[in-house]
């Protein structure tokens, strides 16, 4: 009776995961129609039409505008764009609050002839805080909701000062963008552009070539979601906030403090023991990415006195503890001293190392407490210079939960041996250790004590463990099928 009966469980779970990867098919569908939309924005390009930039060049650049502009969301609640034309005098060609539509903005961009003088580019700045970014041209209220941006592009060396008036412009919160052309003073443009400057500063050799930077600005205005591009690290649920995105976990977890992960057992004890690889190989520069690879994961734990405990063991030809279980308590202490950690270099010696966490890590004078899980994370850049058969045998043989993790020269049937079962949850390689982010996103501890439904003593409160779940999930696939007739009728 009891087998049919947890068929029919399965039965229902099975159905349950198909409804829900239906829904997330069609919700998909629907994001993908629109992932990014353009903040709100005061935009004003500042364009230098000095006598050095010839008619048909200008011509480019106004073929840049127009496409730039194609890419926003022109609207008087959206992005409002103006244009200011500079050389030796200043003209304002363009203002915030003369279209409210795309096509009259192009054509009046369109329009726009070149001054052909001088190169003030700072006396331009100046007119564009002034003027340009004034509540009656058109420009919104400062406030957090409305970004303000200026777009600068020149070619030349300007006759005046442009350091003072950038920084004043970018103290009223004005962001400034930079884009240089041919034989443009690449300090001016620093000196212009805010930070980061990499982010800010643009230069190309020619006019010819100034098209390709549409992407980038139409990008810079762009509010992404997020959760559906799939730029996001959260472990299991992403929320979507405009331009930004938050985690949250499946019912019956808790989100951990670094705000990704999740915990089925967020009260559950476990004491965790890294066994670090120190050799030679390694190279110092990659021993500081394995450090910060050890606190990424440490931030997935739920560190505290009555919760997971964390070891720490660096190995190379010898030996060497770190700090035992149990000295730190809370993460801010525990990820300091990893990152002391002193880079020991010489051999692999990986059998040692596996027998020090045997005899001494996982040992009540160690730290180690009786009853609580146990857990081995070692890692390693390169084939062991000992025998790790026995001790990564007896390990799993004492109940620890085993990780391999391998870089670059680890042989990977050395880290199938020392991996738990089921392997694939176990073991892990990567080429290259800039690439060890994603094995720490991937690295799952679990310390849930499972229960065995077929104990006898256990069945009953089993079943009705299952009976309110089943429960639940009758009621969740009522709300399911509900949202699934709602876009039904909405796509008919």
């Amino acid at each position: 009776m009891a087998p049919g009966w947890l068929q029919v469980v399965c039965l229902l779970l099975l159905g349950m995961r198909a409804a829900h990867g239906t829904i997330e098919m069609q919700n998909a569908a629907a994001m993908a129609a629109g992932l990014c939309n353009t903040r709100p924005t005061d935009l004003v390009f500042i364009v230098d039409s000095s006598r050095s930039v010839r008619p048909s060049e200008f011509e480019q650049v106004k073929v840049f505008l127009a496409k730039v502009i194609e890419g926003l969301d022109v609207g008087p609640d959206a992005t409002r764009v103006g244009v200011v034309n500079y050389a030796s005098r200043v003209k304002s060609e363009i203002s915030l609050k003369a279209h409210r539509a795309k096509a009259g903005l192009t054509k009046a961009v369109s329009k726009i002839e070149p001054l052909s003088t001088g190169t003030m580019t700072g006396l331009a700045i100046q007119f564009a805080l002034n003027v340009a970014f004034s509540e009656a041209e058109g420009a919104r209220v400062k406030s957090p909701g409305v970004s303000k941006v200026a777009i600068i592009v020149t070619d030349g060396r300007p006759q005046d000062n442009v350091r003072e008036v950038a920084v004043r412009a970018r103290d009223a919160g004005i962001e400034i963008f930079a884009i240089g052309v041919g034989r443009v003073d690449m300090n001016t443009l620093k000196q212009m552009a805010s930070e980061p400057l990499e982010e800010h500063t643009d230069y190309v050799e020619s006019y010819s070539l100034i098209e390709k930077l549409t992407k980038k600005f139409q990008e810079a205005f762009c509010v992404s979601d997020l959760c559906a591009t799939g730029d996001h690290d959260c472990e299991q649920v992403c929320i979507s906030a405009p331009g930004s995105f938050k985690c949250a976990c499946r019912e019956g977890q808790t989100l951990m403090e670094d705000g990704r992960s999740c915990s089925a057992c967020s009260n559950a004890a476990t004491d965790v023991v890294f066994l670090i690889d120190g050799s030679k190989s390694v190279r110092p520069e990659n021993f500081e990415l394995v450090k910060k690879w050890i606190n990424q994961i440490v931030d997935k734990l739920d560190v505290a006195e009555t919760r997971a405990h964390v070891g720490l063991v660096q190995y190379s030809s010898t030996v060497r503890q770190e700090f035992p279980l149990g000295r730190y308590t809370n993460k801010k202490d525990l990820k300091e001293a990893v990152r002391k950690m002193a880079y020991m270099e010489r051999g692999t010696m990986t059998g040692q190392a596996l027998r020090f966490l045997l005899d001494n890590s996982f040992t009540g004078t160690q730290g180690a407490r009786p009853g609580v899980a146990k857990v081995g994370i070692v890692f390693t850049d390169g084939r062991s210079q000992d025998y790790i058969g026995d001790a990564a045998k007896k390990a799993k043989e004492n109940g620890f939960k085993m990780y391999a993790v391998g870089v670059g020269n680890a042989v990977e049937d050395e880290l199938r041996e020392i991996a738990s079962e089921p392997i694939a949850d176990h073991y892990f390689y990567t080429a290259d250790f800039k690439a060890m982010t994603q094995i720490s996103k991937k690295l799952q501890i679990n310390v849930c004590q499972e229960e065995d439904p077929c104990e006898c003593d256990s069945i009953v409160k089993f079943q009705k463990k299952v009976e309110d779940a089943l429960q639940a999930l009758t009621k969740k696939l009522e709300s399911v099928t509900k949202r699934i007739s709602a876009l039904e009728n909405k796509i008919v």
